[in-house]
């Protein structure tokens, strides 16, 4: 059995090694290694995917600095988001001298809980931030009717989640990031479209506002050497949309591969001592970034794993609310409860395109060979 990766990103590699090798070669002679044709190239291509304006940029979180300046918020304004999440979520509302204003998530889903939102509205709220968090989206139906109600901003945070399908309750389907006023993706290698280093986009479906987003990620950028508002340099180089523009055809297919992946972590470990699998929503379909379980004593599992030679990732291990950069904000411990008990508990498997059925019935195997000793040494406490 070959080695079993956290994410095996070479293994994956070399299933369209000629083709991404070809594109790098192709810019490589082109010399166009900065806001070249090839970006606009794989921007319309992703465009077309998503059905969508697309602004390429440097990463994700600038993707989420820049939807934020588009917006032109003022100092203290407040934006509602998630502890649960990566920091950047947090991050850029606090470059830009916003306010983030935390809600809790939902135990199984791992996503903004909906019911807690509008006891959060003030008269300061501008927006809403959800995040789709490890590939399943919030449930935007229901936040995009408060914030229409509020008349406020939603801001998606959909870096984990590209290709992960909204359901409406009609039976209407959008992707993730393309059903609120902006949404913001990660290139990061990694993630279900990554690149072979950092990158990121925004996306919207407002003409208007995607011209100011553009505006705003080449320095303000009215026409050359003409600047119209304050800007960031915020790209994606051309070796990296071409890279991105050869795995775009293959995302679908991924993804496919991932739930199958799912599916069988789903099939195993369902009703398996007291492990705790992911949630599924109606509402979306899930591109599963990250396939995680919850149990307590956490570290332990890990630990057993690591020592079989099978890779485990903690996301996240503490709640945004109780760093020490965002004491400032005034929450304490116990204010959200969901948040700190997840980041107890949280512990995700591996989850990419690569895993065979081998490596799989192997992780499997281990985690009920470790949850059957856990079992048999609290029945001998017992005694």
């Amino acid at each position: 059995m070959q080695t079993i990766q956290m994410s095996d990103l070479y293994g994956q590699y070399l299933k369209m090694k000629g083709e991404v090798d070809a594109a790098i070669d192709g810019v490589i002679r082109s010399a166009q290694f900065v806001k070249s044709e090839k970006v606009a190239e794989f921007e319309s291509q992703l465009a077309a995917y998503l059905d969508a304006h697309v602004i390429a940029c440097a990463n994700g979180t600038d993707a989420l600095q820049i939807a934020f300046m588009a917006l032109d918020f003022q100092p203290g304004d407040e934006v509602i988001t998630v502890p649960f999440t990566f920091v950047s979520t947090a991050e850029v509302l606090q470059l830009l001298g916003l306010k983030p204003v935390f809600v809790d998530v939902d135990p199984g889903s791992f996503n903004m809980d909906v019911a807690q939102i509008e006891r959060s509205i003030s008269s300061q709220t501008k927006a809403i931030l959800p995040v789709h968090l490890f590939g399943q989206c919030a449930n935007m139906e229901a936040i995009m009717e408060l914030a229409e109600k509020h008349n406020l901003y939603v801001v998606e945070d959909a870096c984990q989640a590209l290709g992960t399908d909204y359901i409406f309750s009609d039976g209407r389907k959008q992707k993730a990031g393309t059903i609120g006023h902006i949404g913001c993706n990660s290139f990061f290698p990694s993630k279900n479209l990554g690149a072979f280093g950092d990158g990121g986009a925004v996306f919207t479906k407002d003409e208007e506002l995607a011209g100011v987003i553009r505006s705003i990620a080449n320095h303000g950028r009215k026409a050359k050497y003409e600047y119209e508002r304050i800007g960031v340099n915020s790209r994606l180089d051309s070796l990296q949309a071409a890279i991105l523009e050869v795995k775009l055809k293959y995302l679908d297919q991924h993804i496919e591969t991932r739930q199958k992946i799912a599916a069988y972590y789903y099939e195993k470990l369902t009703g398996i001592g007291d492990i705790r699998i992911p949630e599924r929503e109606s509402f979306s379909t899930h591109t599963f970034h990250q396939y995680t379980i919850q149990l307590e004593k956490r570290d332990e599992l890990q630990e057993f794993l690591k020592s079989k030679g099978i890779p485990t990732m903690v996301y996240y291990p503490k709640a945004l609310h109780l760093q020490e950069a965002y004491e400032h904000l005034g929450y304490k411990a116990g204010v959200f409860p969901v948040s700190e008990e997840l980041a107890k508990t949280v512990l995700s498997l591996p989850m990419h395109t690569e895993l065979d059925e081998e490596q799989l019935e192997y992780i499997v195997k281990n985690v009920k060979e470790y949850l059957v000793s856990r079992k048999a040494a609290k029945s001998q406490r017992k005694k």
